[in-house]
């Protein structure tokens, strides 16, 4: 494995902006990934990712293996370069959608049904690992146990050892030496399970660390201390990811507590339904107000779309069903939150993080 060396260049608190290295390139923190769950993220393609700034573009192991199948993906390039992406990729291990499916689970791994044809699958901790192989990501992320919530703790207890056994199994089996491999910590709103289980994690001894199977119900109240037991026990030299959180209240009081990385479908899923991210808060396009507005979606925002159209424009748009709304909308939402880790970084930085957070907070929180 190719340990993802991470040099911190700030602190504030414990907040940190830093410098990850992979074995194919570096990125910066805190970052937001944005994510191409079928190999694009929607409406857009990796000429847009180059001019949003994306670092990493993240691609789902589950879906890529059922559409077009991660031997067909391998034979073009694999992921970046079917993508004609030249940044870096990462991969989750399907769990989340594989459990969001209800599958059969046992303690060797899941079988489920197809999303697009119902056939029967069957997943491991190594069968994940091998797909990933195949498919080529720069960080790879081992499969875990995601447990609703609220879960009973006999429910949360189960998915924290098996989350360690297919751990310790998907370790044993990654072979590629150019791509990194994160374990994942998981414990539910219990702070007690998480830090058991960040500590059972760090023994494997990852090349960095994702924080999965929150922000899916729970308050902010709840996640956050959940959280902070987790961070608590991971290595100040590896990257932390926490996985699938997007919404701005909670980047900030995760980069508070020590988070380094982030994903999440909200800003495309929201832009295509019309909602953009703004400095005001959410801001619905399709309100009748806006049809006579010369406005951009947010005047503090430097990206193209708000450059270059008004309210009125992208109201039109989505009001007559042009695909291009959509197009606009989520390319303005990427933006505005690749934009906003910036500003934390720089917040970092110079030491002012925590008024930053409060104004943050103070809109969405």
């Amino acid at each position: 494995m190719h340990p993802v060396a991470f040099q911190t260049v700030a602190t504030d608190g414990s907040a940190r902006a830093g410098i990850a290295t992979t074995a194919n390139g570096s990125y910066t923190t805190p970052l937001f990934m944005p994510v191409g769950t079928r190999g694009a993220i929607k409406y857009l393609s990796a000429d847009d990712y180059d001019a949003l700034g994306a670092q990493i573009v993240l691609g789902n192991t589950y879906h890529l293996m059922l559409r077009p199948g991660a031997e067909t993906i391998a034979h073009l390039g694999g992921l970046a370069k079917f993508a004609g992406w030249d940044g870096l990729t990462l991969t989750d291990s399907g769990g989340f959608q594989v459990f969001s499916l209800d599958p059969r689970v046992d303690d060797d791994g899941v079988t489920f049904a197809s999303t697009y044809d119902g056939s029967k699958h069957r997943f491991t901790p190594e069968t994940a690992v091998a797909t990933q192989q195949l498919l080529g990501a720069d960080i790879q992320m081992v499969l875990d146990v995601c447990p609703p919530l609220p879960s009973p703790p006999d429910v949360v207890r189960l998915a924290v050892e098996r989350t360690s056994a297919w751990a310790a199994r998907a370790r044993a089996t990654h072979m590629r030496t150019d791509q990194a491999l994160f374990g994942i910590v998981q414990g539910g709103i219990s702070e007690t399970m998480r830090s058991e289980s960040a500590r059972r994690t760090v023994d494997l001894e990852f090349d960095g660390y994702g924080i999965g199977g929150l922000s899916v119900g729970e308050t902010r109240s709840e996640m956050v201390p959940a959280l902070a037991a987790a961070i608590e026990h991971l290595p100040a030299d590896r990257p932390r990811y926490l996985m699938g959180v997007g919404d701005p209240a909670s980047l900030v009081d995760a980069v508070d507590l020590g988070v380094d990385q982030f994903d999440c479908v909200m800003q495309t899923r929201l832009g295509r339904h019309g909602t953009a991210l703004t400095s005001q808060g959410r801001l619905n396009l399709k309100r009748i107000e806006f049809a006579l507005s010369d406005d951009p979606i947010d005047d503090t925002c430097a990206c193209t779309v708000c450059a270059r159209h008004s309210r009125g424009y992208l109201r039109h748009l989505f009001k007559t069903g042009e695909p291009t709304a959509s197009r606009l909308a989520s390319i303005h939402n990427v933006a505005w939150t690749i934009a906003l880790m910036d500003r934390m970084r720089s917040a970092i930085v110079a030491g002012t993080f925590t008024s930053l957070r409060d104004d943050i907070l103070s809109v969405w929180g």
